[in-house]
């Protein structure tokens, strides 16, 4: 009975989560930057100023789909973010540019998170599968249950890894946007506040992963 509560408990909270950050990126969207730079020229002016020239700033499809990619050294950003000027394009692009120097500056937890991306893929393609066998056949083949709980624990380490790597990214982000003056006193405040609820949906994230794990042991040892 514990646990399902906590499980609503989390799917309430992440609703909400997701909510204020529409919410926020919807405010901010519409405050223009004294500078005028538009999320494109953010993210290239922060990669030059940390001597970063071999990454590329790309327009993608879709909305809150930014994201940097290491293999192909990329910062893609949404075409809401790269054509505006806004304070909230401004604080994702300067984020996901933060992803890029981390890369850059071999920044561990991010080299850890790249290095499991092979397998959580695999992982997350299989691992519900195996756990639907595994109670199914828990009488019969109780390993199989384990080792879906196996798959299962590096999902959950790949979130619990994504913490520091999204946190760091946005403390690199504002102190960059300050420093460079990009940002103002007004508007600093904004682009912190915009980039914290952005930083909660991965907490929720990973606390709803590792309590479904728990739940997964309780079942397997019982």
């Amino acid at each position: 009975m514990m646990i399902w509560l906590i499980f609503i408990v989390l799917t309430i909270l992440s609703l909400l989560v997701q909510g204020t950050l529409k919410s926020r990126f919807a405010k901010y969207s519409q405050i223009r930057l004294s500078s005028g730079l538009t999320g494109a020229q953010v993210a290239q002016k922060m990669l030059y100023d940390n001597g970063i020239y071999d990454v590329s700033v790309i327009p993608t499809n879709g909305s809150l789909t930014d994201h940097y990619d290491p293999t192909k050294k990329t910062i893609a950003l949404s075409e809401d973010v790269y054509n505006s000027c806004s304070i909230a394009a401004a604080a994702v692009a300067a984020h996901e540019t933060g992803h890029a120097v981390q890369d850059a500056t071999s920044y561990a937890p991010l080299r850890m998170r790249s290095a499991l991306v092979p397998v959580v893929n695999i992982a997350s393609m299989t691992v519900q599968w195996v756990i639907l066998a595994g109670m199914l056949l828990i009488n019969v083949f109780p390993d199989l249950l384990w080792i879906g709980i196996a798959l299962f624990a590096v999902t959950t380490l790949f979130s619990l890894i994504t913490l520091p790597v999204e946190v760091n990214a946005s403390s690199r982000a504002i102190n960059w946007l300050t420093q460079s003056g990009v940002v103002d006193y007004d508007t600093r405040p904004m682009a912190i506040d915009a980039l914290k609820w952005a930083a909660y949906t991965y907490f929720i994230a990973a606390i709803s992963s590792l309590a479904t794990l728990l739940y997964y042991i309780g079942i397997a040892r019982r």
